[in-house]
C-alpha cells in the first residue's frame, strides 16, 4: 500500500511538472502585446514613422464609402519632443461622385515624462498647415484652407519600437478635411507608428 501511495505521488508531481513547462512553452509562444522600452524609443536623434486612420466606413444604404488616412515622419529634436510633418488624405465617394482631400500639416508633440512607464506613455501634439479639396468652393467650404489643430494621445508599445496609438484631437478647417462640411471638430483616430533609432541616439 506504501507503495502504490509514493509511486502514485511520484506521477502526480510528474504530472504537475509536465503541465507546468506545457503552460510555460505555450505562455513563450504567445504573440507579444507589450514591450518596456518606451524610455529608449523617445530620446534625441530617432525617427518616427507611421499612419494614423482617422475614419473609415460604408454606408451602404446611402452607397457612400470614406476613408480619411494620414501618414507621417517625425524627429526627436530632443528627448521627448519631435518635429515633424503629416500628409492629410481623405476620399469620400458617393452615389454621384467623389470628393478627394488633401493637405500637409508640419507637428510638433511632446511625451510627457510624468505619468510615464516603460510600455507606454502620454503624448499632445499641435499642427498647422494648409489643405485642400477637390469639391468646388460653396457655402463658405473653401476649395483650398488652413488646417490648425490640437491634439492629445497614448501609445502603448507593443515590441521594442513599435507602438500602437489612439489620439483625441480638435481640428478646424475650412477645407473639408476629416471635419465635414469644412466645421471644427473633434475626431478620433488610430494608428501605428514606428520608432526608428538615430545616429544620434544613445
Amino acid at each position: 500500500m506504501k507503495k502504490i501511495f509514493i509511486l502514485s505521488a511520484f506521477f502526480s508531481v510528474l504530472g504537475f511538472a509536465a503541465s507546468a513547462q506545457v503552460t510555460d512553452e505555450i505562455l513563450d509562444r504567445r504573440p507579444q502585446t507589450t514591450a518596456p522600452v518606451s524610455g529608449d524609443a523617445v530620446q534625441a536623434g530617432n525617427w518616427i514613422v507611421g499612419a494614423n486612420v482617422a475614419d473609415i466606413g460604408m454606408n451602404f444604404k446611402s452607397d457612400f464609402f470614406t476613408l480619411n488616412i494620414n501618414p507621417r515622419a517625425g524627429y526627436f529634436v530632443s528627448d521627448n519632443a519631435v518635429i515633424g510633418a503629416e500628409a492629410q488624405l481623405g476620399l469620400d465617394i458617393y452615389d454621384g461622385g467623389e470628393t478627394f482631400r488633401y493637405g500637409a500639416t508640419p507637428f510638433v508633440r511632446y511625451y510627457f515624462p510624468e505619468g510615464a512607464a516603460p510600455t507606454h506613455r502620454w503624448f499632445g501634439e499641435a499642427l498647422v498647415g494648409i489643405g485642400g479639396s477637390s469639391e468646388e468652393d460653396s457655402d463658405g467650404d473653401a476649395v483650398f484652407s488652413s488646417v490648425l489643430g490640437l491634439r492629445a494621445g497614448y501609445a502603448h508599445f507593443v515590441a521594442q519600437n513599435v507602438a500602437l496609438e489612439a489620439i483625441l484631437g480638435y481640428t478646424r478647417t475650412s477645407a473639408d478635411i476629416s471635419v465635414g462640411n469644412g466645421a471644427s471638430g473633434l475626431n478620433l483616430a488610430f494608428g501605428l507608428q514606428v520608432y526608428l533609432p538615430g545616429r544620434g541616439s544613445r
